[in-house]
């Protein structure tokens, strides 16, 4: 029986004299998956990640945390503070934000931008800290009821 192809199943594979062989990896992309809509898992990431709400601080507990940053800066000329500060992170793509909590030694208050200056740099504004606890760098143990 005789098929269509024998007279040239069995003839050597072309080589083009003009263009170079493609390599394996240039071969394999031709047949990767095409995504038409570049970004789209991105801004699905980015809009199924959850963030927080602020919490508003009752009056009492404002005046608790204006006790505590009063006798942080009473403190300050003499002696450092150790302080467990969480403050609220507000988020820069979207609405709400992230409560972080940051542990060092308080360099100063500045009361005229509102801001707490960590002796590494941080920046805390007065307005997101939600939670103060601190203790004299001398001091052995956190006093978060006290203070």
């Amino acid at each position: 029986m005789k098929d269509g192809y024998d007279d040239i199943i069995n003839l050597p594979r072309h080589v083009s004299p003009t263009r170079a062989r493609m390599t394996l990896y240039n071969r394999a992309a031709q047949f990767m998956p095409f995504k038409a809509l570049t970004g789209y898992e991105d801004d699905i990431a980015e809009e199924t990640r959850l963030t927080d709400r602020r919490i508003e601080l009752s009056e009492g507990e404002k005046e608790l945390l204006d006790q505590r940053l009063q006798l942080i800066g009473e403190m300050l000329p003499q002696e450092r503070a150790e302080v467990t500060v969480t403050y609220f992170q507000p988020d820069s793509r979207k609405e709400g934000g992230a409560y972080l909590t940051a542990m060092g030694q308080v360099k100063k208050l500045d009361a005229v931008e509102g801001m707490m200056v960590l002796v590494d740099g941080r920046r805390i504004a007065f307005r997101d800290i939600y939670k103060i606890a601190f203790r004299k760098a001398s001091a052995k143990a956190f006093r978060d009821e006290a203070y």
